[in-house]
């Protein structure tokens, strides 16, 4: 008998803390989405130097009062969840443990807390929770352009530093520790600031050879900014297409979605609305 409620707790559980169809489950992702936004806005006013020191006691209590309920509903979720073990090894489930663990990291590490700003990541819920589908399908396009763009920028990334290195070593030779470039790797900061076009202005070349080699450092940038955009641009427009729904007989993606014939071939799509 014991075990048979058990059981029963455990589903009801599980279907308020996991799944947001029924209306016990949608209020307790409401609940917890507010909850979020308020611990990370706690951290906020505490990095407030005028908050900090009139209300720390008092920040620091309802922040654990956050871990505490981020505690138990971690703890909840692994006990009514059909395979544990799955759940904590989820990307949620990792961003669920990672959003308590800093306060009590705070107890050995000062300033520790101030990572519970990663429970940001929580609120990805929200897409789930509102049914916004649309924006799901919009993320995974996105994520699909990203991947397809790694091996790529991987590549263009790879250029970019061995040009900086090159150049850097190249400023620290001409240059020299009179104009500020006292070693390679402070040379090849500057390259990496000046490819960027960031230009702190913090070292700058002084003779008329090392203002030629930054004048066309700053050009190759300018140039550089434009690659990785048109990458991942590309791969956007591909993932596009590609969520799209397709033709059955000549695979055309179907433009505008509610087309009801083929732009290529004519097919019909859909059937006519009956009157």
């Amino acid at each position: 008998m014991a075990t048979r409620n058990n059981d029963i707790l455990r589903k009801k559980l599980h279907t308020i803390i996991f799944e947001s169809d029924t209306k016990a489950g949608k209020l307790f992702d409401l609940i917890l989405l507010w909850v979020i936004l308020l611990s990370i806005l706690s951290v906020f006013l505490e990095s407030v130097a005028s908050f900090r020191a009139q209300y720390l006691l008092y920040i620091r209590i309802v922040e654990w009062i956050f871990t505490i309920f981020f505690t138990l509903e971690y703890a909840l979720r692994i006990y009514s969840s059909d395979k544990p073990s799955r759940y904590i090894f989820s990307f949620y489930g990792l961003i669920d443990i990672i959003a308590f663990l800093p306060t009590y990291l705070s107890l050995f590490l000062a300033g520790a807390h101030y990572l519970v700003v990663i429970r940001a990541f929580r609120l990805l819920r929200v897409f789930r929770i509102l049914k916004l589908s649309r924006f799901t399908s919009e993320g995974n396009i996105l994520r699909n352009a990203l991947k397809n763009s790694l091996y790529k920028i991987t590549v263009f990334l790879a250029s970019v530093v061995t040009l900086v290195t090159i150049i850097g070593t190249l400023m620290y030779i001409i240059e020299g520790d009179a104009s500020g470039f006292t070693s390679i790797p402070v040379s090849i900061y500057w390259a990496i600031v000046t490819i960027t076009t960031v230009g702190y202005g913090d070292i700058s070349p002084q003779s008329p050879l090392g203002q030629l080699l930054a004048s066309i450092l700053m050009i190759i940038g300018y140039g550089i900014i434009a690659v990785p955009t048109g990458i991942v641009s590309v791969e956007m427009a591909r993932a596009t297409d590609e969520a799209k729904e397709k033709c059955p007989v000549c695979y055309a993606p179907v433009y505008p979605a509610n087309a009801r014939f083929c732009s290529r071939c004519g097919k019909e799509l859909k059937e006519p609305e009956k009157p």
